[in-house]
Formats: C-alpha cells, structure tokens, sequence
C-alpha cells in the first residue's frame, strides 16, 4: 500500500522545514525516520528539521520537532513561528493563538509582518565558561531557551569557522550532559544590534537562522550590557530576528520572538506502508511564497 503524503515546506527567517499536518490523527509514521529521509538536501526535499501538527487537548495544536538526522528537537522558535501561522491560515486557530510543544504552551500572534512567539523564561546563565580545543580556546556562556547553547562573543564572524569549531564546542565535555549544544557566535553592531552565526546539533552544520539561538545571544548580550532590549538579531540569511525580554534575579521574563514566517511551496511525497520513501522529490508543487 502506497500513501501520499501532502506537505508544506515553510521558513521562519531562513531556517526551513518540511510541515506535516497530522490534525485528524490520520497518519501514524516514525518521524524520526521520515525526518531522516525528507531532510535531505540532494536526495530528499531539503530542510532543517520536521514539523508535525498534531491535535492537543490544551491547545489549538501540539507541535512535534525533529532535527534533520531524526533527533527530537526539543522547542523551535522559528518552527513555532511557522506552525503558528500555518494554523491562522488553515483556520485551526485565530490570530492570537497557545500552542503545545515539549509540555508547554507557547503563546503566538500572527501578524501581517511576521509572527510574534512567547518563549519560556531563562532561568539562568552560566558564568563564563572556558572551552579547550587544543591549543585554542573559547569562552562562551551556556544556557537553556527550549534547547541548549552556547553563546561566544566573536569580533569577525565571516571569519570564523563555524562547523569546523562549532562541531567541536557541541560536542564538548562541559556541554555533554546536555546532549550537546547548539553553539552561536555573536557580534555587537554598534552596542543596538547583534550578528549572530549557529552552529545547530541535529543538523550538524551550520543554519541560516535559529530561533532559540537568537534568543541566547540577546539574553547573554543584554546580561553583559552589550545592548539594551529590545534586540534585533541579524542571523546569516540576512534578516533580523528581533528578542525582547526582561531581567529577573537570575534570568529573564517575558521572553518574546517576532520575525518572518513563509510558506515557500506545497507538494506530495510517496511512502509504502512501511514508511520506506518511494517518491524522494515532491511530485507536486504548488503555491507562492508568502
């Protein structure tokens, strides 16, 4: 037996997924493989990670996020992003919507512009802590915003090698009990901006654009009185990511993540019963960026 499954390929500030939207339950599939097997960028329809839309007894819908190499994600702010005005534009929620992902509910609001997304709370930064690579090292600041990173403040960041030291940093013993880490190189542009370059594990290379990252980079430069909040964030696709926050005793409060979310185009995949890819390009593509 063959299925065809429809999809949505969106990105949320240059940061791209394949979206699936399992709302009537319809599909019961291995996402961890189908992440594996639809990511791809040469030999699948090319994306960052999935996202499946799933329904919630607390919310409008459950958001489920896998990595490219088929590991859960934990919480994706720009897939929240991207799923929040997914669910506007299907009529599964309105414009003000809550949404579940990792046992939370997210809060959202999609505008014209963009889509604005509560984040949870920072509940602390580390103090500065010093990575060896060898002969080099780094000091970066690690903390949690969904997923787990690494912050390090950089002067030139076209310089920087980011899979070759990021690899190294996400793999590191001091961030090893996390699972790894998502690791972030920062510039301050003029003490008003950030530029940011994310190394993502899951992807294990570097990304236009990450969410959670962007967050980081605010909360540690905001800290550091790099820059006062709000913060606009200019990630490597060259958009601004724009964080907004406020301090608390040992963290922050009132987390917020506003940026672009589109919908690039639609098609449909092919996979037998046993969830093996038969169909590895869409077979269909329809509708414009928006």
């Amino acid at each position: 037996m063959v299925h065809t499954i429809p999809f949505l390929k969106v990105s949320g500030a240059g940061n791209d997924f394949v979206l699936l939207d399992n709302m009537a339950s319809e599909l019961s599939l291995d996402w961890p493989s189908l992440a594996r097997v639809v990511s791809p960028r040469r030999s699948g329809i090319g994306a960052d990670g999935l996202l499946v839309l799933e329904p919630s007894e607390r919310a409008s819908f459950r958001m489920l996020y896998f990595n490219a190499d088929g590991s859960f994600g934990g919480m994706c702010g720009n897939g929240g992003r991207c799923a929040a005005r997914y669910a506007v534009e299907r009529g599964i929620a309105g414009t003000s919507l809550t949404f579940e992902a990792c046992g939370s509910l997210y809060q959202a609001e999609v505008m014209s512009s963009g889509v604005r997304l509560g984040m949870n709370d920072i509940a602390q930064i580390s103090p500065p802590t010093e990575f060896r690579l060898d002969e080099t090292r780094f000091t970066g600041w690690i903390l949690d915003t969904g997923s787990p990173h690494v912050v390090i403040e950089a002067n030139d960041l076209d310089e920087i090698q980011v899979d070759t030291i990021g690899r190294a940093i996400r793999h590191h013993e001091l961030v090893s009990s996390h699972g790894g880490a998502n690791v972030n190189f920062v510039s301050t542009i003029a003490g008003k901006s950030l530029r940011i370059r994310t190394y993502e594990r899951g992807v294990e290379a570097e990304t236009l654009a990450c969410g959670t990252g962007a967050v980081a980079a605010a909360a540690v430069a905001v800290s550091r009185q790099r820059v006062t909040a709000p913060v606009p964030v200019r990630v490597q696709s060259g958009e601004d990511l724009h964080v907004s926050l406020q301090r608390k005793e040992t963290g922050f409060t009132a987390v917020r993540l506003e940026g672009s979310a589109h919908f690039l185009f639609a098609g449909t995949f092919q996979l037998s019963g046993g969830g093996k890819l038969l169909v590895d390009t869409p077979v269909e593509q329809v509708g414009p960026k928006g």
